[in-house]
């Protein structure tokens, strides 16, 4: 069993930052990438990015040039840094770490981009 714990979701301003954080904790020498994915009210959940052990990333189109993903294995942690946010980016963030045979979800952090 895999537990994600994220932090780092919050209000900001059109054009602000912030970073989401999600640390892995238990059997986590299995997983082999994370990532997030968010979800608005209504919608299907959409991959944002995902980065593997060895270090490769992936992001959505909407999120290129914008976001940046990285990860700490020496915590279990990955990191998502959003910049330029718009309020199309407006939604509820899940970290995920994916097993051979499982994947693993966080609580989910509400990430609000307003003025």
């Amino acid at each position: 069993q895999v537990q994600l714990v994220e932090s780092g979701g919050g209000l900001v301003q059109p054009g602000g930052s912030l970073r989401l954080s999600c640390a892995a904790s238990g059997d986590s020498f299995r997983i082999n990438a994370m990532g997030w994915y968010r979800q608005t009210p209504g919608k299907q959940r959409e991959l944002v990015a995902t980065i593997t052990n060895g270090g490769s990333t992936n992001y959505a189109n909407s999120v290129k040039g914008r976001f940046t993903i990285s990860r700490d294995n020496a915590k279990n942690t990955v990191y998502l840094q959003m910049n330029s946010l718009e309020p199309e980016d407006t939604a509820v963030y899940y970290c995920y770490a994916r097993e051979l045979l499982n994947t693993y979800w966080g609580q989910g952090t509400q990430v609000t981009v307003s003025s």
